[in-house]
């Protein structure tokens, strides 16, 4: 933590998160920039009133050039032709109408398409039923939910979103943070047994103490980083909220927004949203699942490099650990935000394995004490049990050299 590498990261990381993130929109932006242009080739003019060019297509008439030179034409210049044949009803729309491209289309341009041609086909069918298609356009209304508490307090569709945003970007830090640092304890480990500097420690500390001091000293730099970075976080929230004039607290809800938003109120109803989550909760819950699953994860790490001679040699261990890390971001990301509180995010929250990253996904949509108290328990006793586990391989595997340990050795030093 005295290194100076470590104190600039510290502060420098943020703000590198925050330039990527600008540099992906920007990249966005850039990319939706682009026009592309489409050539067509429609013999009855029946997709005319739909094709209309935006900021991202240009569409170019070549229904007066002949269907072969049509297709020359667009291979040369354009990204690719909308073929329409010419059809005796409009229903044959929706299996004629072709899109030639040597390159693979974009889904949306291709949803886009086919929406207008479902339009049309439609139109037509409502004529022949004696429709007005105008009429029922203009019958159509626009509903709009409000939400609300059964206290009254008044919420927006955008506090979901935060929840998301915020759950998901809590659960990835955490994996971040375990693979990081818990390769941090395994190097640790490789490095002082390949200089032999291990055989001189353990004439004086015990194997098991050596293990646990290298992951309690590893995981409270990673606490100090997370706790300046929630604070550099904090520090911007309450700015923003001054800048914005967003009450804190419980007050958040009493604020109404305006029928029509400007940029700054949008910008406010998110910050208002966010002012509503249990942030306090959120912290201590993150510390206290990064403390569980880092120490969880960080034992193995631990035994994994004292088994091995290098780091080549450790990556056939480590697939094992990765894979439920990687598990639970994707339950996380394919259950947590469709359906925070069904069955497959509940029990994923409680596996020790995936919880800290399932549980933070969910915790901003709000979670029961006692499912919180359960998952923290099974979390922990499992640390404990893997820890004795562990601390088994370490043991027998920090004096062991020249030899590739298999998980056939390992399971015999279980024994010993």
């Amino acid at each position: 933590m005295r290194n100076k590498s470590f104190i600039v990261m510290t502060f420098l990381s943020p703000l590198l998160v925050v330039a990527m993130a600008a540099l992906i929109g920007y990249l966005v932006t850039v990319n939706n920039e682009e026009v592309v242009k489409i050539a067509v080739h429609d013999q009855g003019a029946l997709l005319k009133d739909g094709l209309k060019n935006d900021k991202k297509i240009r569409y170019t008439d070549l229904s007066a050039l002949p269907i072969n030179k049509a297709r020359d034409e667009a291979s040369k210049s354009y990204e690719g032709l909308i073929y329409v044949p010419d059809v005796a009803e409009a229903e044959q729309l929706q299996t004629k109408v072709q899109y030639i491209s040597n390159d693979s289309p974009n889904m949306d341009f291709v949803a886009n398409l086919e929406k207008v041609i479902t339009d049309k086909v439609t139109r037509a069918n409502l004529k022949e039923l004696n429709f007005d298609y105008n009429k029922i356009e203009k019958a159509k209304g626009n509903a709009s939910v409000k939400l609300s508490k059964f206290s009254g307090e008044e919420t927006h569709k955008e506090g979901t979103l935060i929840k998301i945003v915020l759950g998901g970007i809590s659960g990835y830090l955490i994996m971040m943070f375990v693979i990081i640092y818990g390769n941090m304890v395994m190097r640790s480990v490789i490095e002082e047994k390949t200089n032999r500097i291990i055989e001189i420690i353990i004439s004086s500390v015990k194997p098991f103490k050596l293990m646990m001091g290298k992951i309690i000293g590893t995981s409270i730099a990673g606490l100090l980083q997370f706790i300046i970075w929630t604070i550099l976080g904090l520090t911007l929230f309450f700015v923003l909220g001054a800048l914005f004039n967003v009450p804190m607290g419980g007050a958040a809800g009493q604020v109404q927004a305006q029928a029509v938003q400007t940029p700054p109120q949008d910008i406010q109803i998110y910050l208002m949203e966010l002012a509503k989550l249990p942030i306090f909760t959120i912290i201590i819950s993150f510390i206290v699942y990064f403390i569980g699953g880092y120490f969880l994860y960080s034992s193995l790490y631990a035994a994994i490099g004292a088994a091995v001679d290098s780091e080549t040699d450790s990556q056939q261990f480590l697939l094992p650990i990765i894979l439920p890390l990687m598990l639970g971001v994707y339950v996380g990301f394919f259950t947590v935000i469709s359906d925070p509180h069904g069955t497959v995010a509940t029990i994923f929250s409680m596996i020790p394995l995936t919880s800290p990253i399932v549980m933070m996904m969910r915790i901003p949509f709000g979670v029961p004490l006692w499912e919180l108290l359960l998952s923290v328990t099974i979390l922990y006793a499992t640390f404990f049990g893997v820890v004795w586990f562990a601390a088994k391989i370490y043991r027998i595997g920090i004096l062991m050299y020249g030899k590739k340990p298999t998980y056939k050795e390992i399971f015999k030093w279980l024994k010993y």
